[in-house]
């Protein structure tokens, strides 16, 4: 059996290993702003195919969507917001990535009900 395996990226403002993200713009629905906010960080297109988190920051107040995305094209690229790519295991991601965040990424290798999660930016409460 294979082990399941996630492309994190690496932050180009503060470092810290990721999955892509970042804020819808006004009028735009939420698949788009998924599909720029990865083409923009990554170069890649995809296409998102299912909900798997909810994510609330109680500290900030600010609600993160994570959704599982297939690649159907594009290129990995680095550009002034990534200055990485990696490919991690589930073991890997636990170690390089805060916990608030790997959360994101491991529940999103698994099927199943979209996880609901609150956080105060780096640890689970």
């Amino acid at each position: 059996m294979s082990q399941l395996r996630y492309r994190a990226t690496r932050r180009a403002d503060n470092g810290e290993w990721q999955a892509p993200g970042g804020v819808l713009e006004m009028g735009e629905t939420i698949p788009d702003g998924v599909r720029r906010e990865v083409l923009e960080e990554t170069g890649l297109i995809v296409e998102p195919l299912a909900l798997t988190g909810v994510y609330k920051n109680m500290t900030r107040g600010v609600v993160a969507l994570v959704f599982r995305c297939k690649a159907t094209g594009g290129q990995l690229i680095t550009n002034d917001e990534v200055t990485a790519f990696r490919w991690a295991s589930e073991s890997e991601i636990r170690n390089m990535v805060t916990e608030a965040f790997a959360v994101r990424i491991l529940d999103a290798l698994h099927e199943g009900a979209p996880a609901i999660r609150h956080h105060d930016g780096v640890s689970l409460m």
